[in-house]
């Protein structure tokens, strides 16, 4: 089974597409699978759509609570609770579609690796929509402090679609702490530490207009977050572990970081 987590914060609108078109691509895949939704403190009508779903869906369910805590602390609260020999996490937005999952779950299902990430930044990721300039300059300085200071050897930390072996996930978000948009730094860095196969593939991706990033103060965040995980997981030192994959253009993965 396949447990698809989805964090969700004032998505009334979005939310029916997304998981109409999540059920309906898992089940012409044939396989069994839970949908799972949480509400992150919504002040719209987001719980009470998704549970209107969940009626005409019985494999979606919905976890809530009425403070905003942050995507981490949502996807860590989903992971959790699941149930999947596989873990997917993505966007409320599908900003990534949904069917990209047929890249990342061969790369499990074959016992290569342990976890799947999708990338924006390799050779054969296509970019639908960009960015507008100041997200993609917060993306591009961000990356650049991650790979300085925390976590060397992968191109996009930050793409929301990320597949998990179902144990690993549970493992690595019982263990991690940060609750906002820094979760996906402290996640892999986790992984690395603990010696999990990592594979970072090209994915298909298109910007959605309708954020909830505030520049600044998610900036400040962030960056105060990237201290907390490099003090946490190694005394102050950048976590440099191996090995990380990525994907070559002609689909082979290849080694992308080799520090011994």
């Amino acid at each position: 089974m396949i447990s698809v987590v989805i964090a969700a914060y004032n998505e009334e609108r979005r939310l029916p597409d997304t998981l109409s078109r999540i059920a309906a691509y898992l089940n012409r895949q044939g396989v069994s699978f839970e949908i799972i939704v949480v509400d992150d403190g919504s002040t719209d009508r987001t719980c009470e759509v998704s549970r209107h779903i969940s009626a005409c869906i019985p494999t979606v369910s919905i976890i809530r609570y009425e403070k905003n805590r942050g995507k981490g602390y949502a996807l860590r609260t989903g992971v959790l609770s699941s149930r999947g020999d596989m873990v997917l996490l993505t966007d409320a937005d599908l900003s990534t579609p949904i069917e990209e999952l047929s890249r990342l779950s061969p790369l499990l299902e074959h016992e290569e690796f342990d976890v799947a990430i999708g990338s924006r930044a390799l050779e054969l990721s296509r970019i639908v929509r960009r960015q507008p300039w100041w997200r993609q300059g917060m993306g591009r300085i961000f990356n650049r402090v991650v790979r300085m200071f925390v976590l060397d050897g992968f191109g996009d930390t930050q793409c929301g679609f990320k597949l998990f072996r179902g144990s690993v996930a549970r493992d690595l978000f019982g263990s991690a702490r940060i609750n906002r948009f820094a979760f996906d730094v402290e996640i892999l860095a986790l992984a690395l530490k603990r010696c999990y196969r990592v594979v970072e593939v090209p994915i298909t991706w298109a910007n959605s207009p309708a954020s909830t990033v505030h520049p600044l103060l998610d900036s400040l965040r962030m960056l105060r977050d990237l201290v907390r995980i490099r003090m946490a997981l190694r005394g102050g030192q950048r976590q440099v572990a191996v090995p990380v994959m990525s994907m070559r253009a002609n689909g082979k993965c290849c080694l992308a970081r080799s520090h011994g």
